[in-house]
Formats: structure tokens, C-alpha cells, sequence
């Protein structure tokens, strides 16, 4: 049976500030709870359904992790979801990395990105299309919020995320590695020659990419709508911020082949 301390810790973890403090975040769901125990992450509690114990005894026991098996109704206690899962973790946030030194592949840069659901996202879309390390300004939304864990999917323990002072990270590059922003009037990025190593600048959902780093890309990018091209009237005013990483990732790596 859940205690009331317990309680009070696990919803105090929703929040930024006390993530900070314990230096520890929460993670939901049959599947990310399984995967974040065959993962790197150090976990310390998980809260679970009896099914789902039974169903994982084995995997929980080998990591010797403290588990407790909890109600449908003490779930809907703590969990940070509409729809309660049958598992929930508590793991400790491990040190931030630092941003990659040498560019040999491509790299995401995330400016501002407000929305956690986005930030989620747009880590799984790197996961998808291979991209291994993911860079947040440090105005990003917080990378623990259970809103973006969920989003990931799993993602978050494969791609390696971390946040720095953008406009310090681009100058500290070689001049020769190319840097692709995202813009409304950017070239087409099916046209323009895109090479297979760099940076790309998904800017924030509202503001676009920062004026302090404008300065840094050397090319400027944009997805066309085809609504427009064609004449129509009344089309989309722009793409979500995720949805257009997804593209622009495609496109880049479609090219590589």
C-alpha cells in the first residue's frame, strides 16, 4: 500500500523543481518501464499492477530494484497520464553530456522549443533516422517532464541530449561544417544540396530560430507547401515544429541513401 509520503514525492517529480532537487524523474508505461530496466539509467522504485509484476518478476528482480505492487486506484494516484498504465518508475537523472566536439554525421538543434510533447517527438524522430545527439537551448522545456518522457517513447534512452549556450556551440565549430536552419523562406530543401554531415536548426514554435544564432547558418532551408504552389487559397500557415524536423531528417537522409 502506497504511503502518503510516497504519494507527495512521486507528484512533487511533475514538477521542474523538485526533478532538480531529487535529481530524479518519472517514467510510465508496460513498455518504457521494461525498456529503461535493460537501459543505462539507474532505476530506484517502480510502482506497478500485479499483472504487470508478474508479468516482469524476473527483470525487475535482476536489476534488484525496490518495486511495489499498488491498486488500480493508488495508480490513479500518482500517475502523470489521463489513462493510467500498469507501471511506474522513478530513475535518477543521470549527468548531462557534454555537445559533441567533431561533427561526423548529423546533428539536431533545438531552439526554444517550448512544448514538451514537440521536444518529445523530435527525440524519437532522431532515434528513427539515426541521429544520435540532439542539442536543446537552454530556454528548451525541460527534458524530464513526464509529458516529453512519454513522448519519446523509449527514445530517450537511446539518444544522447544535452543543453548549451547555442550561440557558444555553432561559433566553437570547424567553418567548415555546414549549418542547415529551418525557415519560412528558406531554399526548398528537396532542391538544395544537402550534405550528409552537419547541423539542423529546428527553431521554436512561435518565434522561429533565435536572431543571435541567425548569423551562424550557412544555409537556409524551408519545406514548400504544396497548397500554395498550386494556388490555393486558404492552405496552412506553417508546420508543427516536430512534424517539420521529421521532414527536413527524412529528406537528409533519403539523400544518403
Amino acid at each position: 500500500m502506497l504511503s502518503r509520503n510516497q504519494v507527495k514525492h512521486i507528484r512533487s517529480l511533475k514538477q521542474k523543481k523538485f526533478r532538480e532537487i531529487h535529481h530524479q524523474f518519472l517514467a510510465e508505461g508496460s513498455k518504457l518501464v521494461s525498456e529503461l530496466l535493460e537501459s543505462s539509467f539507474k532505476v530506484i522504485n517502480i510502482y506497478a499492477l500485479t499483472d504487470w509484476l508478474k508479468h516482469n518478476e524476473s527483470q525487475v528482480l535482476s536489476k534488484e530494484v525496490t518495486f511495489l505492487e499498488v491498486s488500480g486506484e493508488e495508480m490513479e494516484r500518482i500517475s502523470a497520464l489521463s489513462s493510467p498504465s500498469p507501471a511506474l518508475a522513478i530513475a535518477e537523472i543521470p549527468i548531462m553530456p557534454t555537445p559533441p566536439t567533431v561533427i561526423n554525421d548529423l546533428v539536431l538543434i533545438l531552439d526554444d522549443i517550448k512544448d514538451p510533447g514537440n521536444l518529445g517527438t523530435i527525440i524519437r524522430i532522431a532515434d528513427w533516422f539515426g541521429i544520435e545527439s540532439v542539442i536543446c537551448s537552454g530556454n528548451t522545456v525541460d527534458l524530464y517532464n513526464p509529458k516529453v518522457i512519454q513522448a519519446t517513447m523509449g527514445s530517450i534512452l537511446r539518444v544522447r541530449v544535452t543543453y548549451a549556450n547555442l550561440s557558444d556551440f555553432l561559433s566553437s565549430l570547424d567553418p567548415t561544417i555546414k549549418v542547415y536552419g529551418s525557415f519560412p523562406k528558406g531554399e526548398n530543401v528537396y532542391s538544395i544540396k544537402l550534405e550528409s554531415k552537419g547541423i539542423i536548426i529546428i527553431g521554436s514554435e512561435s518565434s522561429g530560430i533565435s536572431p543571435e544564432i541567425i548569423s551562424n547558418v550557412t544555409d537556409k532551408i524551408s519545406i514548400p507547401s504544396f497548397a500554395k504552389a498550386s494556388g490555393v487559397r486558404d492552405h496552412a500557415e506553417s508546420l508543427n515544429a516536430s512534424i517539420a524536423a521529421a521532414i527536413i531528417c527524412s529528406e537528409f537522409r533519403r539523400r544518403k541513401g
